[in-house]
């Protein structure tokens, strides 16, 4: 392999964010950074993940994995190519970036490839596995996981302030929705309000008590969107709701109350569910606690999972997303200082 010169992360981020990658527009993401991992001599495969029918699109999508020629790797760090809408585009100024995907997780990517490089310098086996459709259902850590390079580790990438994560919460995501019959709201007594009984059943969910655990903190239950009806003056006859669970533990009990709650009035239907996860630590390092969930339940046969990453999740899904550049540095040597010690 001719002699190349390094990757500047700072630089790089800015070549991927420049590159609009909202979930299910991961094609020319995916497209570049294989032909830019290929070019600097890493073994590339980019594997075709489906649209989904509600993305109502047929353009391409794409997992990257690049690892060493002829061999499998010990250690893979991965992270996803796709961003949450809508796109913000790159701007920088001395101390910190700017733009959709910065922190979440582009940056990312930068400081892997560049930690990956320098490891394999250094005579490490190291892979690199990019992803799409985190932001949405982990359509391609799915797909990913169908297809193991028999690594032992795998450092997953997210915004955790440069600290490893001890544990990150699941997701349980909720469908409510209640049906009755419609009829002139001046004749409440000749219809039946579907929204009058979703309120009743969210009401019901907000009260109840969700499992805490003393080193990881509380459950929390968020209502996100409510649909329903069709005028102010017309009883409904439907109405909607979104709901979504960030877990610790198991799924079953919450699962059983969120049926009480709805008892008659309304319909359950659990949509996603991402278990919540406890992860290792390094003596020595700094932590934390990711109330987030990742694509780390979905890629099991990667190898052992740790959690680290540059940026702060506060302002990933923002319109302030940014990232400081030292952080983005220092994640460099930190995904390093990690590697060697799991390799040692």
């Amino acid at each position: 392999m001719r002699d190349l010169p390094p990757v500047d992360p700072v630089r790089f981020t800015r070549e991927l964010v420049e590159i609009e990658s909202t979930t299910y527009h991961e094609g020319e993401v995916g497209d570049f950074l294989a032909a830019f991992l290929a070019g600097r001599g890493w073994d590339v495969e980019k594997t075709s993940v489906p649209q989904p029918a509600e993305s109502l699109l047929d353009g391409p999508r794409w997992n990257v994995y690049a690892g060493p020629a002829g061999g499998q790797p010990d250690l893979v760090f991965s992270t996803h190519i796709d961003t949450v809408p809508p796109y913000i585009p790159f701007r920088e100024e001395e101390e910190f970036l700017y733009g959709r995907g910065v922190c979440d997780a582009k940056g990312i990517v930068a400081a892997q490839v560049v930690a990956a490089e320098a490891l394999r310098a250094e005579g490490f086996q190291i892979g690199l596995l990019f992803v799409a459709g985190e932001e949405r259902d982990s359509a391609g850590a799915k797909m990913a996981n169908e297809s193991p390079k028999g690594s032992r580790f795998l450092i997953n990438g997210e915004p955790t302030d440069n600290c490893l994560a001890l544990a990150s919460k699941g997701t349980l995501r909720v469908a409510l929705r209640s049906t009755g019959k419609m009829a002139h709201s001046a004749y409440p007594e000749l219809g039946d309000s579907a929204i009058h009984k979703l309120v009743t059943v969210l009401e019901r969910l907000l009260a109840m008590d969700l499992p805490v655990s003393s080193d990881v903190g509380p459950s929390t239950l968020n209502i996100g969107q409510i649909s329903g009806g069709h005028a102010p003056n017309v009883i409904a006859d439907r109405a909607e709701a979104q709901v979504l669970v960030r877990l610790i533990g198991d799924s079953a009990p919450v699962r059983a109350a969120i049926r009480e709650a709805a008892a008659d009035l309304a319909e359950v239907d659990f949509t996603l569910e991402i278990p919540f996860v406890r992860l290792r630590g390094i003596e020595g390092m700094p932590t934390m606690v990711a109330k987030f969930t990742t694509d780390i339940p979905q890629l099991t046969n990667w190898g052992e999972p740790l959690l680290l990453g540059p940026g702060s999740i506060h302002v990933a899904h923002t319109p302030a997303e940014k990232v400081r550049k030292q952080d983005l540095l220092d994640a460099v040597e930190l995904y390093i200082k990690v590697a060697r010690h799991l390799l040692a």
